[in-house]
């Protein structure tokens, strides 16, 4: 009899806990095979402190060879999805095609930016989603840094050390938290003309930071931003990005070269294609994880509107919490279908609340008890070494070291800004030169520069304003939008989208749901 194949698409949350959890109860006797554009799981919650330079990038990333026995990687991001020929359809990093047949397929894709219809965001500001988005903020705030010290022009240098946060949620907080201590350390070292102190402004539409959670978590977050110097400011949105500022909804304009995006997320465009019910873009399926009319097919993560049994007619909000357990679920699930246990219905309660402030402070409310300051630190941070599936001794070192030795602030220039773009179907992977000729999953020919970018992008901006996450735009007034050294030409010839799903974007309807979880993470 021959064995059954499982393929998993996607390896954030929801697909590594899956085929983690496949890998240990098949025992071998299942073909499971994992399909992802990187060879690493991203942990994102820890994502503001690669941006920060708390650690190293490679501490946040865990290996799926190394730690899924059993399981196939197949390296590349996944086009098309056949559910009535049981086939998947990708292309590798170099462009090959690919095809991987299933008898069990869990869909897994996760999310991308959320894209709201704001004159030039899309050309000026980066999300926060991926590995290459962080590396790429932590370079351009040391070089904005940088050049507002060696600045004579004062307005030049107010505008080079002012960086705005649009989104208050988990990733926009821990990012405004974390960087205003990071630049804080940068001007010890090159201090600014006049005495000049960097400014972080951290925006959203709701009346207070964290929206949607405990009050007491978001008057703690809210003081501590403000005893740090961060200018938060609520009930207030951007009306427009232009490459020297951006304009706020109450005409104030902030001159400003970084805006970092971190309004939400939306759901991979990839779940669009398969044509079957969806609830604003995620992908229905029943208290058991799998699609109606294929029990072949389960989904999980931000990919899957998953029925929220707690509180009858609502789905499960797109969480990191909810993606990793899930996961667990439908591996049960897959296996029950394949003769191995019984399966079961999704349920679950949250079971608190953290968020990094940065230093030693936090915010958190585990099982409902309000914790702040240096013990929410503790505790935030003891939950993230418990959760990490890997590399908990390297991440505490850094911790270590970032407690008793100042930060190196230092730009390795590894991440151009035409690389991450904040329109882009893969925030996994930065864009790299000489791609050009390759075809977007929607079969058109992609061009030589920046994919087209939608006039208008999704619906109106969520209160919640998290996920896990945004990146800086570089933005030099009246010159290109690349690196400081004036790069235009390169960012020209050299922009080509390293995914094939690059040209297909998630229409409005996609936009309503942003993330927040006690991991402070995305699938």
């Amino acid at each position: 009899m021959a064995r059954p194949r499982i393929v998993i698409v996607g390896a954030g949350f929801a697909g590594y806990q899956a085929a983690r959890t496949l890998s240990r109860r098949s025992g071998g006797k299942a073909d499971i095979t994992l399909l992802n554009p990187t060879d690493y799981f991203l942990y994102l919650p820890l994502l503001p402190q690669v941006a920060a330079g708390v650690l190293e990038p490679r501490r946040v990333t865990v290996s799926l060879t190394g730690t899924l026995p059993h399981v196939r990687l197949a390296l590349g991001e996944a086009d098309r999805i056949d559910l009535d020929e049981r086939t998947v359809h990708y292309t590798d990093p170099e462009g090959d095609g690919g095809t991987l047949a299933y008898d069990r397929l869990v869909l897994a894709v996760g999310s991308v930016n959320k894209l709201l219809p704001v004159p030039g965001v899309a050309e000026y500001a980066h999300g926060f989603r991926g590995l290459p988005e962080a590396l790429y903020l932590r370079d351009h705030v040391t070089r904005q840094v940088e050049l507002a010290a060696a600045a004579d022009d004062p307005k030049t240098c107010a505008s080079r050390c002012t960086f705005v946060v649009v989104g208050a949620g988990y990733t926009g907080t821990e990012v405004a938290a974390q960087g205003q201590m990071f630049t804080d350390q940068l001007v010890r070292k090159r201090p600014l003309p006049e005495g000049r102190r960097p400014r972080w402004l951290l925006l959203d539409v709701a009346p207070r930071v964290l929206p949607g959670l405990d009050e007491r978590l978001a008057r703690t977050a809210d003081r501590v931003l403000r005893e740090r110097g961060v200018d938060v400011r609520t009930e207030t949105s951007v009306q427009e990005a232009t490459p020297s500022g951006v304009r706020l909804s109450d005409g104030e304009f902030v001159e400003t070269r970084t805006l970092v995006w971190c309004v939400g997320v939306r759901p991979d465009p990839l779940v669009e294609s398969l044509g079957r019910p969806q609830e604003q873009g995620r992908l229905l399926v029943d208290p058991y994880l799998q699609v109606p009319g294929h029990p072949e097919v389960f989904a999980c993560g931000d990919a899957a509107a998953v029925p929220d049994l707690e509180k009858p007619g609502e789905y499960t909000p797109m969480t990191a919490q909810h993606a990793w357990r899930q996961g667990k679920v439908a591996a049960r699930n897959v296996a029950a279908s394949l003769g191995s246990g019984e399966r079961r219905a999704y349920r679950h309660r949250d079971l608190g609340f953290t968020v990094d402030l940065g230093g030693a402070k936090g915010a958190a409310n585990p099982l409902g008890l309000p914790l702040s300051g240096v013990l929410a630190g503790a505790v935030t941070r003891g939950y993230h070494l418990a959760a990490m599936p890997a590399n908990r001794v390297r991440v505490a070192a850094d911790w270590l070291l970032d407690a008793v030795l100042p930060r190196q602030g230092v730009q390795l220039g590894l991440v151009r800004s035409w690389s991450v773009p904040l329109d882009t179907a893969s925030p996994e992977l930065a864009r790299v030169p000489g791609e050009a000729g390759r075809s977007p999953r929607s079969g058109s020919p992609e061009t030589s520069g920046e994919p087209a970018r939608p006039a208008s992008g999704t619906a109106a901006e969520k209160a919640s304003g998290k996920s896990v996450s945004g990146t800086a735009a570089e933005k030099a007034s009246g010159k290109s939008v690349t690196p400081a050294s004036g790069r235009a030409a390169e960012k020209k010839a050299s922009a080509k989208p390293a995914s094939r799903r690059a040209a297909q974007k998630a229409s409005p309807k996609h936009a309503d749901d942003t993330r927040g979880n006690p991991a402070e993470g995305d699938s």
